[in-house]
């Protein structure tokens, strides 16, 4: 029997892949700070784990965990969590693997397409520089937490993921319901690009590294057409058969969240390059078969 180890299982990424592993024969053990309330949460058939050193060896490894970049102001001392609690497990995690006596096959480690910073019509695939700002310097360190484990011979998959879209939970969840009394609108000027995935291409494409020993280094989890967020909020509130009225100023915007506007107001043309030159197949590649898949019988 296959044995994966997650970090950040408990989370909506982590749940979803946790229930593809298990629906394929795999043991699940997932490293939690709180065993009784991811026993909660985690689908039946996944073992919580309080410790990483604990956990026992598996033959793959993904690392999913770090506090929620949009959960709150970017307070200085937010920002150093939002660092520390990537960077702390990630080389806890790559020290233990390290140890194994039959180290993993492969560990896939959580980036983001924040890597690149602010680049407007870019269009970025995984040989492009990172940017200049927190979230990319973040994501770079974050990164190189995980290349640790090549010295033990690991193979490490860097997954850059963009906005994941799902029916109840993630970013789309929380556009919905002002969408729904047709309060919904774009963001500044509405030219900034959306780097989505629909979250089944999400875990297929996390499922297809793991499978695939050929499989190393960075890989943007993102579907092949990027969506502007103008575009964005047109194709939702067509698909929810609302009105779409409102905007936000960049300004105003500013004023309601802080620094983390930032990333609402400027965005990434990521495209999944390296994926796809490894043969993966999208399920979704535009928005509105993605978004009509989510929640068109709502």
């Amino acid at each position: 029997m296959n044995k994966a180890l997650l970090t950040g299982g408990t989370g909506f990424i982590g749940r979803h892949l946790c229930e593809s592993l298990l629906a394929d024969g795999w043991a699940v053990q997932v490293v939690t700070r709180d065993t009784a309330a991811a026993a909660k949460v985690l689908p039946a058939g996944v073992v919580p784990v309080a410790d990483i050193k604990a956990a026992a060896p598996a033959d793959a490894v993904i690392n999913l965990a770090g506090e929620n970049l949009a959960d709150g102001r970017w307070t200085e001392a937010r920002k150093r969590e939002m660092r520390e609690s990537r960077l702390r497990i990630t080389r806890q995690l790559t020290e233990t693997i390290g140890e194994w006596d039959t180290p993993p096959q492969v560990l896939v480690s959580g980036s983001a397409v924040g890597y690149y910073g602010a680049r407007g019509d870019d269009v970025l695939d995984e040989n492009e520089s990172p940017g200049d700002e927190f979230q990319s310097e973040l994501c770079v360190a974050w990164e190189q937490a995980a290349r640790r484990a090549e010295a033990a011979n690991i193979r490490v998959c860097r997954v850059r993921t963009g906005i994941v879209l799902g029916a109840d939970d993630g970013a789309l969840a929380q556009m919905v319901t002002p969408f729904r009394f047709g309060l919904g609108g774009h963001f500044g000027t509405g030219k900034q690009y959306m780097p989505w995935i629909h979250i089944r291409d999400e875990v297929a494409a996390i499922r297809f590294l793991i499978d695939n020993p050929d499989c190393s280094g960075a890989f943007n989890l993102t579907a092949p057409e990027p969506a502007t967020n103008r575009e964005f909020t047109t194709t939702l509130a067509r698909v929810l058969h609302r009105p779409k009225f409102a905007w936000v100023p960049g300004p105003v915007l500013k004023l309601m969240v802080g620094e983390m506007a930032h990333l609402l107001l400027t965005g990434q043309r990521a495209i999944p390059s390296a994926l796809e030159k490894a043969g993966f197949t999208f399920e979704f590649r535009q928005l509105q078969p993605a978004l009509e898949d989510l929640l068109g019988d709502r």
